[in-house]
């Protein structure tokens, strides 16, 4: 595997952080260097330690991962995006609760994003190429582009256009992302 394809995979890979990020963007009040460390700290360490993860599990498992892991893709973002939804139609800002660069949010928000990337340490045992490399790329190619998502986000959220309604915004993106996620595998047909 060549860098620039090995790169495309971490880019393809970081798609649904990045589209996570822009929905936190619009569901923070105000984004701070904090929110961006944590967000994309998270995000790319996750996105590095899963193939680590796959790769280490190699092959007698591939199967059993890829009979449930949109379903806990799909899971873990909707309930997120729910909770989302539910502060921002009542008018609660969540406050540090609602804030999902943090605690339980946090947590399953990143490994909701990097569950696929198990498969990519699956693939590459089975090309017998060593990880540590690919998940170094893997990761940091994930984290800027978290960062550059959680930036688009909170711009949006600042335009008129969004307004209050940046958080239900965040929230319905969220959602949206883990019917993408069961959609791509097959799940509705």
């Amino acid at each position: 595997m060549t860098f620039w394809e090995l790169f495309a995979v971490a880019v393809a890979l970081s798609m649904d952080a990045f589209a996570v990020a822009v929905g936190a963007g619009c569901a923070l009040p105000r984004v701070t260097a904090g929110h961006y460390l944590r967000l994309a700290g998270a995000f790319g360490f996750f996105q590095f330690a899963m193939p680590l993860a796959g790769w280490a599990a190699g092959i007698g498992v591939r199967s059993w991962i890829e009979a449930w892991d949109h379903w806990a893709a799909f899971a873990l973002l909707a309930w997120t995006g729910g909770g989302m939804i539910r502060e921002a139609l009542s008018g609660d800002d969540g406050g540090e609760a609602g804030d999902p660069t943090r605690g339980k949010k946090l947590l399953m928000l990143a490994v909701a994003t990097s569950i696929d990337a198990l498969a990519v340490g699956l693939s590459l045992a089975m090309l017998r190429i060593p990880a540590w490399g690919p998940s170094l790329l893997i990761g940091a190619v994930c984290a800027i582009i978290t960062a550059a998502g959680l930036f688009l986000g909170r711009r949006l959220a600042a335009a008129a256009i969004f307004g209050q309604r940046a958080a239900l915004a965040g929230g319905l993106v969220l959602i949206a992302i883990g019917v993408k996620i069961l959609f791509e595998h097959g799940v509705f047909g």
